[in-house]
């Protein structure tokens, strides 16, 4: 079972289309925004609390080592901290104590080393011995660690931590000596940034939201008007109206070209519903007259010659004649029928060509011998080819028969095959008044050449160029007509050598 097909027009596949991509590129810009940029920000945070720490490191390695020069350590912490306002210094002792800065200033420097011995016992794990236990244990795993490095705490703060070594007087509680330089990174800037950056990002998606479903709608109008113009012209020709005219302004090439090979197939579709049109008048004239003529002349057997032999026999034979005229038109009808729906599959095979001319010539001996026809021969001998037999049989007869029914006064036809660089080349050329060059592209659809200049064949159906054709065409051999006013036509096929 065939699913159910869902068709949707074009303004909705180009709305949804910007819609898709517009979200698209929203999702890809809160991906760089909230991922991304954190990460390339967290980086060059971690940089520069890099290159701040060590600069501090070897500022306060000099003044440390003394424990009465705290006014130059704050002088020295001051200065660090004007080149850059996110970092916030601090000197810890190794358990913990902080030892800098002071909340009672340069004269309470000595008394919190001697407090640090006293309390560090009951101090909880704070932010710096997260981060020193972290400096420890790179150096435990051989890590170079001379000068410190960035730590990230569990919040994602940013700090630096780096031992400063031993300093005079600040054995602490638990028998360790020295100081450790920590420094906090303060990402309140940052965090402010990305804060404006998300609100941003809303108001952008909403705009590029709203200008994606604005340009859609205009674009998809743009787009649609001329689509929706060529449809109501086409819908106007399939209802039979060809004045209809697809040609336009159009913005782009593609639907230029469209129009072009619309009002081509609209001359073609107006040429073949012609073509039916004067076939189908045609066909109804031949049948109807060959029908009128049976039933006058079987009257005329009844009423009046019904007794008289010669007059029986004469009419009788007119009655005759008309019904083979039938009866060709009906099997002409029926073939190219057959062949055009491809009913009538072809049986190939290789056989002699100039053999077999020459025998459907010998049909034609008696219009040369009552009527005073001349076919003249030029036919190679033992020429093959590969083809439908039984069809190519109808090719040569047609084209001969058509020969004799507009060759010209002197009733002179030449029937020639040679072989070619292209292949066995059948002529057959009649000494008529020619074909116009207006209607050499048409002559072989046309059920008459034309009106002014029909001739109707002596026995045949108007049919026998449209057969032709279709012949040819199913197998795909070259064929055509070459032809001059007043001189005559010649028509060739080209066969296969084989």
């Amino acid at each position: 079972m065939k699913g159910v097909r869902h068709f949707h027009s074009i303004n909705f596949i180009l709305w949804l289309s910007f819609l898709i991509f517009a979200a698209f590129i929203i999702l890809f810009t809160w991906v760089f925004q909230t991922t991304l940029l954190r990460i390339f920000l967290g980086a060059r945070m971690s940089d520069d609390l890099d290159t701040f720490g060590k600069l501090a490191y070897d500022k306060l390695r000099a003044e440390l080592p003394v424990k009465e020069n705290f006014s130059d350590i704050e002088r020295c912490v001051q200065m660090l901290q004007e080149d850059d306002r996110s970092a916030t210094v601090y000197v810890y002792a190794a358990d913990g104590t902080k030892l800098y800065p002071t909340d009672n200033g340069v004269e309470e420097f000595a008394l919190v080393v001697t407090e640090a011995k006293e309390t560090a016992a009951e101090n909880e794990e704070t932010d710096f011995d997260f981060a020193k236990g972290k400096l420890i244990a790179a150096m435990q795993k051989g890590e170079e660690m001379k000068r410190g490095m960035p730590v990230m705490l569990s919040d994602g703060r940013m700090t630096y931590i780096a031992y400063m070594g031993n300093v005079q007087a600040m054995e602490t509680a638990d028998g360790t000596d020295g100081a450790y330089l920590y420094v906090e990174y303060s990402t309140a800037m940052v965090q402010a940034v990305m804060g404006t950056m998300k609100i941003q990002l809303v108001l952008i998606s909403v705009i590029v939201i709203f200008l994606a479903l604005i340009i859609s709608v205009l674009l998809s109008m743009k787009l649609t008007r001329p689509i929706t113009r060529i449809s109501r012209a086409a819908q106007r020709m399939a209802a039979g109206d060809f004045s209809v005219n697809f040609k336009g302004e159009y913005s782009y090439a593609e639907m230029d070209a469209l129009a072009e090979t619309l009002d081509y197939a609209k001359e073609e579709i107006g040429k073949s519903d012609e073509l039916q049109k004067e076939v189908l008048a045609n066909v109804t004239h031949d049948l109807k007259t060959p029908l009128t003529m049976i039933k006058a002349y079987a009257s005329m057997i009844q009423e009046i010659s019904g007794n008289n032999p010669e007059k029986r026999m004469k009419h009788t034979q007119v009655i005759i004649d008309e019904t083979d005229r039938l009866t060709s038109l009906v099997n002409d009808i029926l073939n190219l029928s057959k062949i055009r729906s491809g009913m009538d599959s072809l049986k190939v095979s290789n056989f002699n060509l100039s053999e077999f001319v020459h025998t459907v010539l010998e049909r034609f001996d008696y219009l040369t011998e009552t009527q005073g026809y001349t076919i003249e021969r030029d036919i190679e001998d033992e020429l093959y080819t590969e083809a439908d037999q039984e069809k190519i049989e109808q090719v040569v007869y047609n084209l001969v028969g058509n020969a004799v029914n507009y060759t010209g006064e002197d009733k002179k036809i030449v029937v020639g095959l040679k072989r070619t660089e292209q292949g066995l080349r059948l002529t057959v050329t009649d000494t008529g008044k020619g074909i116009p060059p207006e209607e050499i592209k048409t002559i072989w659809d046309r059920y008459y050449r034309s009106a002014e200049t029909h001739k109707r064949p002596i026995r045949g159906t108007g049919l026998g160029l449209s057969i032709v054709k279709t012949i040819l065409l199913k197998h795909g051999f070259d064929f055509g007509v070459e032809s001059e006013v007043g001189k005559g036509s010649t028509f060739y096929v080209i066969f296969p050598d084989k």
